[in-house]
């Protein structure tokens, strides 16, 4: 039988290295701050982000693991799990499901967020059906005791998630005061070097969160989001 650990607070479920700096870094911080522990896993290794024909996938993948480890010490995220599917390569599959099922199940947390599956237009195909795996996951595959019984043979009990954030969305309901934990957000950011121009993305990102807030916050973070009531 599996040994679970202590539960977090929120589990993020990001498609690739940096996904969940953008989307939510700052309010992981500051649920950090106040003691409610926060874990992420990456679905993809991210082998196909780059434009530097010195790299091929392989090191790319381990450079970028490396990158997202960085990043989620300078938040303080509890655990990293990487599933390691290659960048490009997510389906809606049994086994994608299962694999998050198994997640939540494991960390048992309060709140999952994710990347919004429904943003209209140009998204990246593995954000949308990321987000999409994931809503399923939650519910109602890691709530039922016979979705996956083997899990729960194993000793991943059924699990009720009470709320879900979903970033980059266009339906928002929710925004996140960042000012006191903008900085960390850019320190996160910064640490995925092989992706950015990091003075030039602090920039932008400055810019972006400041336009996002819209609430006479500094810096915001914006989500939908729902509640699970059954």
């Amino acid at each position: 039988m599996i040994t679970l650990p202590e539960p977090v607070y929120c589990l993020v479920v990001a498609p690739h290295p940096d996904d969940a700096e953008f989307g939510i870094a700052g309010t992981a911080a500051k649920w950090v701050r106040a003691g409610k522990p926060v874990a992420y896993v990456i679905c993809t290794n991210g082998d196909k982000g780059t434009s530097d024909p010195s790299l091929n996938s392989v090191k790319l993948a381990e450079i970028r693991e490396v990158e997202q480890l960085a990043a989620a010490k300078v938040l303080g995220v509890r655990d990293v799990v990487f599933l390691r599917y290659p960048d490009q390569g997510i389906d809606d599959t049994p086994e994608f499901r299962k694999d998050v099922v198994k997640q939540i199940r494991y960390f048992r947390p309060t709140v999952v967020a994710t990347c919004d599956p429904y943003r209209r237009y140009i998204w990246h195909r593995d954000h949308r059906i990321t987000g999409q795996v994931t809503l399923d996951a939650v519910f109602p595959y890691a709530r039922d005791m016979l979705a996956y019984p083997d899990l729960y043979e194993q000793g991943y009990l059924p699990h009720k998630v009470k709320e879900v954030l979903l970033w980059g969305s266009p339906d928002i309901n929710l925004r996140e005061d960042i000012s006191e934990t903008f900085d960390l957000k850019i320190a996160a950011l910064k640490c995925h070097k092989s992706q950015f121009d990091v003075e030039e993305l602090e920039k932008r990102i400055r810019e972006r969160y400041k336009t996002a807030a819209g609430t006479g916050y500094q810096y915001a973070e914006a989500f939908h989001k729902e509640e699970i009531w059954r």
